[in-house]
């Protein structure tokens, strides 16, 4: 028998846990909003770029279809998993902030029982996409489960969080360097991994400015709230500084072309904007800085990796 569509929005929403009378309002769509909000699937343009770039170097030719495939797939499941239970374990600290106390999960519009089971699945999903990529995919993805997990715990006892989290998507670009080699030998991917630790611990520092106030007063670890707003955003630009070394010494390592070498002068130019943009008595632009700024970073690295690769075959 088939299933009408007002059953299914009612089952749909009522999953989420609202009253039978805040049903009449939402639809599907809503519904598939709230969660692509809670899981910030807009920010998957910092990573997943990067995942491809190790893809692309790491392959002689360009990656075969299948690869790129179970790469995405593996790391929708990682990124969807790990966002999840950041807004989960977070819920607390959320609801005390005013800047995130609206999130689904404080505000109540998503139930925390129904949150878990999508992390948990969302690792499934991780974990059967990489079965489909060289065997070392599937022997590490234990190590991604951890850190990933791991992460959102940091901010409780040390104000290396932001580094912590660079870690976890510097390891998504060497989660496509092994997708495509099976292996992490030489410097290459390290240092592929290295500047987006850097790039993102970097980017991250500038966001947790705007939360000074609320982490110094509620005891959460940040390097603003240890070392100051003017401090953190300097720690911001030495990171940063890294990045471009890193991006500069990887194209060295691996004598990439003229395409490259354009993108590379692209980040560097868009990272220093990223600063221009943000001061220490000034903070009202972090939101360019944060999202606008880095998804040029990322996707300009990508292209660029892409057609210097294209010109080579």
């Amino acid at each position: 028998m088939p299933v009408s569509a007002p059953f299914f929005k009612y089952i749909t929403l009522m999953q989420i846990g609202d009253t039978p009378a805040q049903i009449k309002s939402k639809s599907p769509l809503a519904v598939v909003g709230e969660w692509t909000e809670m899981i910030k699937l807009e920010h998957t343009v910092f990573a997943l770029p990067f995942a491809l770039s190790g893809l692309i170097l790491a392959s002689p030719q360009l990656p075969s279809l299948s690869t790129v495939f179970f790469t995405i797939l593996a790391f929708v499941g990682a990124r969807s998993a790990a966002m999840t239970l950041n807004r989960l374990i977070d819920s607390r600290i959320d609801a005390a902030n005013p800047r995130t106390k609206d999130r689904a999960i404080p505000a109540g519009r998503i139930k925390p029982g129904l949150a878990l089971v999508f992390a948990i699945l969302s690792f499934g999903l991780m974990l059967f996409a990489a079965s489909k990529l060289p065997p070392i995919c599937l022997m590490l993805s234990p190590i991604a489960v951890f850190w990933l997990s791991f992460y959102s715990f940091t901010k409780r006892f040390t104000w290396l969080c932001h580094i912590v989290l660079g870690i976890a998507l510097g390891g998504a670009a060497l989660g496509g360097w092994v997708a495509a080699s099976g292996s992490i030998t030489g410097i290459a991917p390290w240092l592929l991994a290295l500047a987006v630790t850097t790039w993102v611990a970097g980017f991250d520092i500038i966001y947790a400015c705007q939360d000074y106030d609320f982490d110094k007063e509620t005891k959460v670890f940040s390097i603003p709230a240890r070392f100051g707003i003017a401090r953190a955003l300097l720690i911001s630009r030495v990171l940063h500084v890294m990045t471009v070394a890193c991006l500069m010494w990887l194209g060295a390592a691996l004598h990439l072309g003229i395409f490259y070498g354009l993108g590379f002068a692209a980040v560097a130019v868009m990272l220093f904007y990223e600063h221009s943009l943000v001061k220490a008595d000034d903070l009202s632009k972090i939101n360019a800085a944060f999202f606008n700024v880095n998804g040029v970073v990322s996707i300009a690295c990508f292209f660029t990796i892409l057609l210097d690769r294209l010109v080579r075959i």
